[in-house]
């Protein structure tokens, strides 16, 4: 069992070093020889030193020195500098990978995120997220080369905060020359919305599960940073508080025109909502599915009324859900795509029997 004070190495990366705390059950911060702290789980460390061992030197009576390190027993970092370099490992490839604590609960869970580091180089790191004009420090420490670390872990919630990320990074090599490389600081958007799609996760090398892979530089050039003037920013929320003092939502359902027999009904979210913060993309599907329904209940006894359901096209969720009621609950109604010159693919004309 692992205590306060044992030395482990990793079991699955290059590295180890002295326990300092736990952090829950499952996680302890390890110390390395740098000074930086390190959340690891538990199964990824092996003990190569006990409790006592590591604590020797605090007994050791009064005005006795300390025993130097034996040269028979080598400490870590003596393993951490035989790096196993590779050609393509001379250039800067860094990502962050997110994976889904449960794969089963990808859309209400919680994801973890980690830094990989695929270079020949050690890099001192800190992972940020922005603010504002201001940046809050996540996690910061060393990584070698050719291992991934794990940074943080997060709940669902903590997404509409995440989608600005900076990293900054000094990258170098212990013991012998290298070629210098810039200090990088990056800013990234991160596409929030694909934390909601299983097929954003993949498989890929890093991991046995799937992750979403997130490139931070790649062959040395990073990704495009994120720089959006201040007066554009400006700009932007003077003509967005415009649009919303003008903004009259349209009633739902409606007429098209007068003595058009044919009611309108338009599904888009943005149209039904003024906000869908905090609701996720199954509840934003029921709340267009109930719209649906109330619709149908309440043209139900107006046989031959025809109703235009405007859905968009999309990936197709909203239009395979709408035709799935309508087979299964509305049988007796007939329903085809409606005018392609006037709504596009995105639309389904119902017609009440």
């Amino acid at each position: 069992m692992i205590k306060t004070g044992d030395r482990v190495r990793f079991l699955n990366s290059v590295g180890g070093g002295i326990v300092k705390a736990f952090q829950g059950k499952n996680i302890v911060l390890v110390e390395d020889e740098s000074g930086f702290d390190f959340p690891v789980a538990i199964s990824e460390c092996v003990v190569t030193g006990s409790g006592d061992d590591a604590m020797r030197d605090s007994r050791l009576p009064a005005g006795e020195p300390p025993a130097k390190p034996q040269k028979s027993a080598p400490a870590p970092e003596a393993q951490i500098r035989n790096v196993m370099e590779t050609p393509g490992g001379e250039r800067l490839n860094v990502f962050l990978a997110c994976l889904p604590v449960d794969p089963k609960a990808l859309l209400c869970g919680r994801y973890e995120i980690y830094f990989i580091n695929e270079s020949n180089y050690y890099l001192y790191f800190n992972y940020m997220l922005r603010n504002n004009s201001s940046c809050e420090s996540r996690f910061h420490g060393l990584i070698e080369p050719h291992t991934k670390l794990f940074m943080e872990e997060f709940p669902k919630e903590d997404l509409n905060s995440m989608e600005r990320v900076c990293i900054q990074m000094i990258a170098f090599k212990k013991n012998r020359p290298f070629a210098l490389k810039n200090a990088f600081s990056i800013e990234l958007r991160l596409d929030t919305v694909k934390f909601y799609k299983r097929h954003c996760f993949t498989e890929n090398e890093y991991f046995d599960e799937d992750a979403l892979i997130i490139p931070v530089v790649r062959s040395d050039v990073p990704e495009k940073t994120l720089l959006v003037p201040a007066t554009e920013i400006q700009e932007a929320m003077l003509r967005k508080k415009q649009d919303d003092e003008q903004k009259t939502p349209p009633p739902a359902p409606r007429h098209k025109k007068a003595g058009d027999p044919v009611v309108e009904v338009d599904l888009h979210i943005g149209q039904l909502l003024d906000d869908t913060r905090g609701m996720t993309a199954s509840d934003m599907l029921n709340y267009q599915l109930d719209k649906f329904r109330e619709t149908l209940k309440q043209y139900a006894g107006k046989k031959g009324q025809r109703i235009v359901f405007i859905h968009g096209k999309g990936e197709g969720v909203l239009r395979t859900a709408i035709e799935k009621e309508l087979k299964t609950h509305y049988k007796s109604y007939t329903f085809q795509d409606a005018s392609f010159k006037e709504y596009g693919f995105g639309a389904t004309l119902v017609k009440i029997r």
